[in-house]
C-alpha cells in the first residue's frame, strides 16, 4: 500500500516544519530550505518493493542538503537515484555539479555531503536503497555520483525506462514479485555503473547477470505477444537458446515458468479492475499472451489455488463484506 505523505492540506505557515519532517522521513535526516515565502503544497507518495524505496515528488522551489553532522547522526549508508520529471535540479557531490533536466537521472550517496537546489516547481522519482545493495566499488560509484544521465540510449535509456515502468506498477505488485523486480533494477543500475567505468567485458563473470537483465527486459516489453519464444529471445540477444535457458537456471527458475508468473500477475491484478467485468476473462487472458482460456484457467489455479473467476468472486464478496452490502 502507498504511503501518501502531503503538506497541501496545512497553512503554508505551517508547511515548511512538516514538509522537511517529510523529506527526512521519507530518505533520510536532511536540511531543506524551501525558497517561497508562502510555500507551495508538497507531496510524497511512497512504496516498498523488497529493499528498493519508490517516491514521487512534488514540491516547489527548495534547497536540500546533507552535512557532516547529520551524516554522522544518521550511520546508515543508502544510495539514491532520482529520475527527473519536470523542472531542473542542481546537484553537487563529490566536488562535481550537474543539471539535472528532466528525462534525466542521477544518483547520490548519504555518505558524503551532497546539496540539491531546485529553483522551481519540481517532480521526480526516487529510488532509494541501502549501499549494499548495489555491488560496485566505491570508486567507481564515487566517480559518477551528481552525474547526469542522458535517458536517450544505451544502459542508461534502459535503466530510466526499466525504474520508470516500475515505479508506474509499484503499488500493484505483490511481496515476492515486488522483490523480484527491484533485484532486476538493481542489476540494470550496476551494469550501468560498471559499463561507464569500463569494467565490462565480454568474457567478465557478470556479463551473464548483465544478459540476463536485459533478457527481462526484453520479455517485459513484449509479454503480451503470444507467440513470444526462447528462439526469438534468443535471437534479440544474439545467444543461444540454451544460453538463455542457462541465464534463468542461475536464480533456480525456467524460462517458461518466469514468464508465465509474469503474465499470471498480470492477469491476477487486471481482473480486479473494473474493466475486467466488461472484457472477460478469456480477454484478460489473450492480453497477456495466453492463447488458450482453458490452459490460462488450468495454471492460474496451478498458481493460486482458485480459478479466475473464483478470484474474481471473492474479490468482490470481500468488497462487498467491507462496505456492508447485501
Amino acid at each position: 500500500m502507498s504511503v501518501v505523505l502531503s503538506t497541501a492540506p496545512l497553512s503554508a505557515s505551517d508547511r515548511a516544519e512538516r514538509w522537511h519532517e517529510a523529506v527526512s522521513r521519507t530518505f533520510m535526516p536532511m536540511d531543506v530550505a524551501l525558497l517561497e515565502k508562502a510555500p507551495s503544497p508538497g507531496t510524497i507518495v511512497s512504496d516498498q518493493l523488497g529493499p528498493l524505496r519508490i517516491s514521487r515528488v512534488q514540491a516547489g522551489p527548495q534547497v536540500v542538503t546533507r552535512n557532516r553532522r547529520l551524516i554522522s547522526q544518521d550511520g546508515q549508508t543508502s544510495l539514491i537515484l532520482s529520475l527527473q520529471h519536470r523542472g531542473t535540479a542542481l546537484k553537487e557531490q563529490d566536488g562535481r555539479e550537474s543539471l539535472i533536466n528532466p528525462g534525466e537521472f542521477s544518483i547520490s550517496d548519504s555518505s558524503r555531503l551532497f546539496r540539491k537546489k531546485l529553483d522551481g516547481e519540481f517532480s521526480f522519482t526516487s529510488f532509494h536503497f541501502p549501499r549494499e545493495e548495489l555491488h560496485v566499488r566505491d570508486e567507481d560509484l564515487r566517480a559518477l555520483t551528481a552525474t547526469a544521465f542522458t535517458a536517450e540510449e544505451g544502459s542508461a535509456a534502459l535503466v530510466a525506462t526499466y525504474l520508470a515502468r516500475v515505479a508506474h506498477e509499484a503499488a500493484g505488485f505483490d511481496d515476492a514479485v515486488g522483490r523480484r523486480v527491484a533485484a532486476t533494477a538493481l542489476d540494470l543500475v550496476e551494469l550501468l555503473i560498471e559499463e561507464r567505468r569500463g569494467r565490462s567485458a565480454p568474457k567478465a563473470p557478470q556479463t551473464g547477470a548483465a544478459t540476463l537483465v536485459r533478457v527481462k527486459d526484453h520479455i517485459m516489453r513484449n509479454l503480451s505477444d503470444p507467440d513470444l519464444s526462447p528462439a526469438k529471445i534468443a535471437e534479440a540477444h544474439f545467444v543461444s537458446v540454451r544460453y538463455v535457458h542457462q541465464l534463468f537456471q542461475m536464480e533456480g527458475v525456467t524460462l517458461g515458468g518466469w514468464i508465465r508468473m509474469q503474465r499470471l500477475e498480470r492477469c491476477r491484478r487486471d481482473l480486479l479492475r473494473p474493466m475486467a467485468r466488461e472484457l472477460g476473462v478469456a480477454a484478460i487472458a489473450r492480453r497477456w499472451g495466453f492463447v488458450s482460456p482453458s490452459h490460462f484457467s488450468r495454471v492460474f489455479r496451478t498458481a493460486y489455488g482458485m480459478t479466475p473467476r473464483d478470484w474474481q468472486a471473492d474479490s468482490v464478496s470481500g468488497e462487498r463484506r467491507a462496505t456492508g452490502s447485501d
